[in-house]
């Protein structure tokens, strides 16, 4: 038998993750995250893209997109402000 478990203010909450009750739930992504994110995969797909079109080497230009993907992920995630 499951019991429900008590929020901080003393009311009964759902313990469920995928579905919070209460308005202080915030965006499932930031602004911040989305742009870091959709630049990062941008810089790696062109350095993939652009590996490619030097040595038709697929295996070699998909690990040279991942790489470029990760290490600007790493560096956009400082250099842009929040």
């Amino acid at each position: 038998m499951s019991h429900p478990t008590t929020g901080s203010d003393g009311t009964a909450g759902s313990s469920d993750p995928f579905h919070p009750q209460g308005p202080d739930t915030g965006p499932m992504l930031t602004t911040h995250g989305a742009v870091v994110i959709l630049s990062a995969v941008f810089i790696g797909a062109v350095f993939g893209l652009l590996t490619y079109a030097v040595t038709p080497n697929l295996p070699a230009a998909v690990l040279a997109g991942l790489t470029a993907t990760g290490a600007s992920f790493l560096g956009l995630r400082t250099v842009i402000g929040r």
